[in-house]
């Protein structure tokens, strides 16, 4: 259950930041999560081996998260999602290599990510809030609009819960069906509960926008990034 947040009739806008302040925002975080984490997993495959590269891999996702922490900054969503994937990679690495365990690492990942999800609502730190200020480079004022902060808390319950969904139906097919139609159905799977999950979410939004008079509106200026 997510913790509700009262939305009167609201006359503030909400700022949409423009697209080169997106991109300007997002590229340090999505290098930091992905880019690098990526470079030393190839970098180091061939020299110590797969499970060695992602322990390397693994290692910096975490060990960022630790500097940050220590420091006081703020932990980029994109940073912890990568963690709990490469974690689960290291996982069924060091598990053995058959094709359950193949195709059943992508599954780990679900549920770890469809927890992390859920546990960051009680902690009043709704995960995918943080995904979207490591790409949106919001305005205080937009950041704790009423709207956008209820948004945020139910499109977090929503992503744990489709992401519970996806993990069990994955789970499902792979012990009930053979491996040609499980990788045919996993293929769509997730890319159609990711879509649903924020087609939902953005009506959502908008049927809120509208029901509470809420204007969007573009940036005209710089974003100052926070």
């Amino acid at each position: 259950m997510t913790a509700h947040v009262h939305i009167p009739a609201i006359t503030v806008p909400i700022v949409l930041p423009r697209i080169r302040d997106i991109l300007r925002h997002a590229t340090p975080n999505i290098i930091e999560a992905k880019l690098v984490p990526l470079v030393l997993f190839v970098g180091f495959l061939e020299i110590v081996g797969n499970l060695s590269a992602l322990l390397v891999a693994l290692a910096w996702s975490g060990g960022t998260i630790v500097y940050r922490w220590a420091t006081g900054r703020r932990i980029p969503g994109l940073v912890l999602l990568s963690a709990v994937a490469l974690a689960a990679r290291t996982i069924a690495a060091v598990a053995t290599g058959s094709m359950l365990v193949y195709f059943l690492q992508p599954t780990v990942s679900t549920v770890l990510v469809g927890l992390a999800f859920l546990v960051s609502i009680p902690l009043g730190s709704p995960l995918a809030q943080r995904l979207a200020d490591d790409v949106f480079p919001f305005d205080t004022d937009t950041r704790e609009h009423p709207l956008i902060r209820e948004f945020f808390l139910r499109l977090t319950a929503l992503w744990a819960v489709t992401s519970l969904i996806n993990a069990s139906i994955t789970v499902w097919l792979l012990l009930t069906q053979s491996a040609t139609t499980f990788v045919l159905v996993k293929s769509v799977l997730g890319p159609v509960t990711t879509a649903v999950t924020l087609s939902l979410g953005v009506a959502w939004f908008r049927y809120s926008a509208r029901r509470t008079g809420t204007t969007l509106v573009w940036a005209q200026g710089g974003v100052q990034r926070t």
